[in-house]
Formats: C-alpha cells, sequence, structure tokens
C-alpha cells in the first residue's frame, strides 16, 4: 500500500524539488511554480516562448529533480508518428512481431519545438497525453506514472511550421511563457553555468513513487460549492464573451478545478479559494480560446480577455 502524505509534507517535498530545479533555472520562480502545479494536477505544460530562455533546461529539471526518466523528441517536419508511439518489428528468430517503444515512453515527454512535426505526427500524442496510454497494431500499452508532456513552440518562427490545432492545444492543462531573466538572474548564470552544465550536478529529492502519492493528496483538496460555481461562471462566460469565437471547453473546466486543487495544496491549504481559481485562469484559459476578429484588430491578446471575464464574474462571498 503506498505511504500516505498530507499538504505539510506536499509542501515540504515540493520545496525540495523546487529548491533543485531554481540552483539549474535561475529567477524564474513563477514558472517553476505553475510546472510543479502542473506536473502534481496530472496535466501538461505548453512552454511558449523565444529560443534561449531555458525551456527545455526547465522540463529536464523536473525529471532529474524527482528521479524519473527524460525523453527528449525534437519535432521536425519528418518526424513520423511511430518515433513517437512506437513500431513493431518482425523477429526473425522468434518468428513474432516485437514491439519497440517510441519516445513517449518516459515519465517526462520533452517536444522540442512542437509546432514543426505535421499534423499527423502531433495528433500521435493526443491519446498518450489524454488516456495515458499508446495503442500501436491493435495493442495498447500502458505508459508509466507520473507521465507528463512539456511541449515547447517557437511564438516567432512562423515559416515551416504548423499551428497546433484547437483540440491539441486543449490538452495542455497550463500554457506559460519563461520570458527573459533579470540582469540579476543573468549575471548569476554567466557565473555559475558558464565552466559546466548545472543539470549535471542536480541531485533527485523524492522519487516517483512520492509524486505518485502527493498526486493522491492534491485530489482529496476541497472545493466548496460557491468556489465550484465561482469556476463554471468563468467558463460560461468565456462561452458568452463578445470578444471570443470559441470558448473554454468541458475539459478546461476540470483542468482549471485540478490546477487550483494542485496551487491550493502548494501554498499549503486543504482547501480552494475564489483567488485560486481566479489567478490560474489565464495560464489555464488563454491558449484554448480564439479571440474574435474584432478583439483581433484592436490588438486584445486572449490574456486580456480572460482577465476582463474573470473581474465581469461576481466573486461569492466569504
Amino acid at each position: 500500500m503506498a505511504p500516505q502524505y498530507n499538504i505539510e509534507d506536499l509542501v515540504q517535498t515540493i520545496d525540495r524539488v523546487r529548491a533543485g530545479i531554481e540552483s539549474v533555472i535561475e529567477g524564474k520562480r513563477e514558472s517553476v511554480d505553475t510546472a510543479l502545479m502542473v506536473l502534481l494536477a496530472e496535466g501538461h505544460l505548453l512552454l511558449e516562448d523565444v529560443p534561449g530562455v531555458g525551456k527545455t533546461m526547465l522540463a529536464k529539471a523536473i525529471g532529474r529533480s524527482i528521479d524519473c526518466s527524460v525523453r527528449r523528441l525534437q519535432f521536425t517536419p519528418d518526424l513520423l508518428p511511430s518515433d513517437i508511439t512506437g513500431v513493431s518489428i518482425y523477429n526473425q528468430e522468434s518468428r513474432e512481431f516485437e514491439f519497440k517503444p517510441g519516445g513517449v515512453f518516459a515519465n517526462v515527454v520533452v517536444g522540442d519545438e512542437i509546432n514543426r512535426a505535421s499534423p499527423k505526427t502531433q495528433s500521435a500524442l493526443l491519446e498518450a497525453m489524454e488516456e495515458r496510454q499508446v495503442s500501436v497494431d491493435g495493442t495498447t500499452y500502458e505508459l508509466d506514472l507520473p507521465f507528463m508532456v512539456v511541449a515547447t513552440q517557437n511564438p516567432i518562427e512562423m515559416e515551416g511550421t504548423y499551428p497546433l490545432p484547437e483540440a491539441q492545444r486543449d490538452r495542455f492543462m497550463a500554457r506559460i511563457e519563461m520570458g527573459y531573466p533579470t540582469q540579476r538572474a543573468e549575471l548569476e548564470m554567466l557565473e555559475h553555468h558558464g565552466a559546466h552544465d548545472p543539470l549535471m550536478d542536480l541531485e533527485p529529492v523524492t522519487d516517483a513513487g512520492t509524486i505518485l502519492a502527493l498526486i493522491e493528496t492534491v485530489k482529496d483538496v476541497y472545493v466548496a460549492p460557491p468556489v465550484r460555481q465561482y469556476l463554471i461562471g468563468i467558463i460560461d462566460a468565456t462561452r458568452d464573451s463578445s470578444d471570443l469565437r470559441l470558448g473554454a471547453s468541458p475539459r478546461a473546466a476540470l483542468h482549471l478545478l485540478r490546477a487550483a486543487k494542485a496551487y491550493a495544496a502548494m501554498q499549503g491549504r486543504d482547501y480552494v479559494n475564489p483567488d485560486d481559481v481566479a489567478h490560474l485562469a489565464a495560464p489555464v484559459l488563454a491558449h484554448r480560446v480564439l479571440p474574435s476578429t474584432d478583439a483581433q484588430l484592436q490588438r486584445h491578446s486572449a490574456t486580456d480577455i480572460i482577465d476582463g471575464v474573470v473581474r465581469s464574474v461576481p466573486v461569492p462571498e466569504k
């Protein structure tokens, strides 16, 4: 039977994991916390930013800190779906087909520049992300848990890319932008990272079994009916907004709930309050909605629109 962990155990463990990651990623506390929240909520993370700001390094640091397997997939136009899921190969000695696992068989899968692969190859991730399994030649293979996809994409290089379809984006629990580091953080990076790779010095501070137990702890975080109603009010408001031609899906509502539970637990609470939901609305919902033509002409970003939607929904009284 797996050991039981309470909220205090979770906070202590996450503090150690965060400290390990921050020895590699300088000055990005909010991005690190969002990534850890997604891990505890059994979600997937989309990192969208310019090259060289540490997107891939963050994903690798997470896997090394929790002593889990990490596999990196470089998405290119010639990448095949079988490179991701695996393929059955005929063994002449045994005269049987043997399954050779693809790149998705790891605890943390780093999909670098995911929008450079064709839509057919991108779709090979859909089953794995939603059901934690892969089906090849009529046989289903379960993926090891915990399982998390961290995909990166560069928003400024559009030539030779295939934008992620809505169905694919909707499977990512959150989207974040790393942003450039501060001058102080960049100076520290030059001092500490110039001579060697700090990732090689990163020691695991926990293991996959503990993370799975912490995921179960997060599931027990309480969400009061008024807070649930507040969350649904925000989701409904995205569907009614004149600034959006595509609102948030039911999956988005579920992801927002799970993310709020994980966020509350990381704050040391065993309950979710309305502020948790409001704080996470933009990173969880903005990448799933589509601004209307008028909103685009007025240069309103999806994040700005979501922030406006949140302000329009009455907050439940405490």
